[in-house]
């Protein structure tokens, strides 16, 4: 990577004129809904979205991206969370849209939040995966962070990978390569569904619901009127991950992984979706 900005994943982007280096905090975020339920403090330097009964809060980036990484620290809805979702992803538009998530599902004091993650591909997700995290994201920020290029999508965590969907077009799966994308964050309330299947509603006396960002950075090709800001683009090795990082991903996958598409043969009783075979 360029100047300071050293990741932990072994291989790297060679970025060429064009790329777009991002680290001035908020300067490409357009606060989209919510009214004053978000909000940019702290001189640019902290973005805050709240949740109420009336309504949640989301933010999008003005430019689209075509392959790059982005990187943002946040720090979710402390205290009883129940039936909030904070949701962090990349997505195009359209029907059949392109679109790489994050989820964080509310909880109730004391229990773990859930990181849901999924993948769309010309309109069609159901690639779910879903981890407890090894720390409380509600006590400080932590780093997360979508890698994305014709290759692979690495998902992770203060730099340790928890997810890699390699593209298999080999295999007749579609994969996210010429869509571009913006980032989108919200807080809003999903407990018809997002803690213990709606079971556990939000308690809305203890609203607002505040969820925190900083440190957003973007590097990353960007994607205007039918063009690449990049004049060229390539890859260092088809390997996504190092055997120290490989490492980590087969850790958190078997120590925090609490569900996988890939492994759910009652859903899939005619067999699991192609993309399966390369899971790592």
């Amino acid at each position: 990577m360029l100047k300071n900005y050293r990741p932990l994943f072994f291989f790297t982007f060679l970025l060429f004129p064009g790329l777009l280096l991002v680290s001035a905090q908020f300067s490409e975020i357009d606060l989209s809904w919510g009214g004053d339920r978000a909000k940019i403090i702290e001189s640019g330097r902290l973005l805050q979205l709240s949740l109420d009964q009336i309504s949640g809060a989301g933010f999008q980036t003005r430019n689209e991206y075509l392959f790059g990484r982005i990187d943002m620290q946040i720090k979710v809805v402390p205290g009883n969370s129940a039936g909030t979702v904070t949701a962090y992803y990349l997505s195009s538009s359209g029907t059949a849209h392109d679109e790489i998530d994050f989820e964080f599902l509310g909880n109730v004091s004391g229990e773990p939040y859930i990181l849901h993650t999924n993948i769309y591909t010309q309109g069609k997700g159901e690639r779910e995966q879903q981890f407890y995290l090894w720390f409380d994201p509600r006590l400080d920020f932590h780093t997360y962070s979508i890698l994305w290029n014709e290759h692979h999508i690495v998902f992770s965590v203060d730099d340790t990978p928890i997810r890699i969907f390699r593209n298999a077009e080999h295999l007749g799966v579609p994969y996210p390569k010429s869509q571009p994308m913006r980032l989108y964050s919200s807080l809003w309330c999903a407990d018809n569904w997002a803690t213990r299947g709606g079971i556990v509603k939000t308690d809305w006396s203890r609203a607002p619901f505040v969820a925190s960002y900083r440190a957003f950075k973007t590097d990353a090709c960007t994607y205007s009127a039918g063009k690449s800001s990049c004049s060229s683009f390539s890859v260092k090795g088809r390997q996504a991950l190092g055997n120290e990082n490989l490492r980590k991903l087969r850790w958190v996958q078997r120590n925090y992984m609490i569900y996988n598409y890939c492994t759910d043969y009652k859903r899939f009783p005619q067999g699991v979706p192609p993309e399966c075979k390369l899971s790592t």
